[in-house]
């Protein structure tokens, strides 16, 4: 089918995602046109991103009127919702990270079992005893570690998105 020069694949052929990129650009403008209410551009947004053939991306667009302007173009850049969606992500990977930062800091200054603690529950119940450096005991090692590692990881992520938005506005 062909919707204003962008050839949709037919039938149940896969979709590319410069085909739903197309598809997402189709119904921003409806949106914007006042075709769709918010609601119904966010359930078809969500539903285009998730679609995989043709079939499922015309079906979409089907009560949409063909805007005849200019054939579009593919391009490599991200359309508005995906970078508005990499953007959130972005945010809530720095609020998670946040997070998991003060777990790691408060897991580390509070008070745990001593290390000579640790070492008998680890014997009582049949386990090898744990070795954790003898220069600061009862700190809670996993306590502090899993979500100081967890937090580096998302700060990562969120460096990421910002760096992979930022040459996106360059390329624009």
């Amino acid at each position: 089918m062909d919707r204003g020069g962008w050839h949709y694949p037919s039938g149940d052929v896969r979709v590319s995602d410069a085909d739903r990129d197309q598809a997402l650009s189709e119904l921003g403008a409806a949106f914007r046109a006042g075709r769709l209410t918010a609601d119904e551009f966010d359930e078809r947004m969500s539903q285009t991103l998730r679609s995989r053939t043709g079939n499922e991306l015309i079906a979409l667009l089907a009560d949409l009127p063909v805007e005849y302007a200019a054939p579009a173009v593919r391009t490599t850049t991200m359309v508005p919702a995906r970078r508005a969606m990499a953007a959130r992500a972005s945010a809530v990977a720095g609020v998670g990270a946040f997070c998991f930062a003060t777990a790691a800091v408060v897991a580390a200054l509070g008070t745990g079992p001593t290390l000579s603690q640790e070492e008998s529950e680890a014997v009582s119940r049949g386990l090898p005893a744990p070795v954790f450096p003898s220069s600061w005991p009862g700190i809670n090692w996993v306590g502090t570690l899993t979500p100081a590692a967890i937090a580096v990881l998302l700060v990562m992520l969120a460096v990421f998105l910002q760096m992979r938005l930022a040459r996106t506005q360059r390329n624009r």
